[in-house]
């Protein structure tokens, strides 16, 4: 193999070891969703995202390569950052623009892997594998942009309850004079 496969099949390891951790990653970013499309978005990706790991395996195979992962430190460290955030004390609407945020961080490092990957395979003439990496790039653009169509409509409830909250608890003042909301981010119910 030349240095530019060996680097393919690094690359798609890391890959294979990010897409195995996102499998288990969804499901809890799901149940964490209060906004039913949101839910069903990630439900989706979810079954998109084990059809991830079996195009990665049929690329190993087309390189004669046995699938196998290497730790991608760089997914294993925006989960965190995700649970982290799933973990805030934030009003539902603004705690699943936050989940979006996380999610579209994850999908943007996806989309910048296997854009690289697919290039690689079609420069080196490894037509096959580049046809399984760039349906798995098509389908994480789209996942991207669904999480941008479900989002918009979550983010403007998140900025119409944030004013509502400023007027209801603004004292009130007198014409002219600047007060500043003291008021907090309602809490989630309890059970998620």
């Amino acid at each position: 193999m030349n240095k530019t496969q060996v680097l393919l099949v690094e690359e798609l390891r890391d890959l294979y070891d990010a897409e195995k951790q996102l499998v288990k990653a969804l499901p809890k970013m799901a149940k964490a969703s209060s906004n039913g499309e949101l839910k069903q978005a990630f439900e989706n990706h979810l079954e998109e995202t084990r059809g991830h790991v079996g195009r990665l395996e049929k690329a190993f195979e087309a390189l004669g390569e046995k699938p196998r992962s290497k730790p991608c430190k760089a997914m294993k460290g925006l989960l965190e950052e995700g649970r982290e955030t799933m973990e805030e004390d934030l009003s539902e609407a603004l705690l699943d623009s936050a989940i979006i945020c996380a999610a579209q961080k994850v999908e943007h490092y996806e989309i910048a892997g296997y854009g690289s990957v697919s290039a690689w395979s079609r420069a080196l003439g490894l037509y096959e594998v580049a046809e399984l990496l760039e349906e798995t790039l098509n389908e994480e653009r789209a996942a991207d942009e669904k999480l941008t169509e479900v989002g918009e409509p979550i983010l403007a409830e998140t900025i119409s309850n944030s004013e509502e909250e400023e007027r209801e608890g603004a004292p009130r003042k007198a014409a002219g004079s600047k007060t500043r909301s003291t008021s907090t981010p309602k809490r989630r119910a309890a059970g998620r």
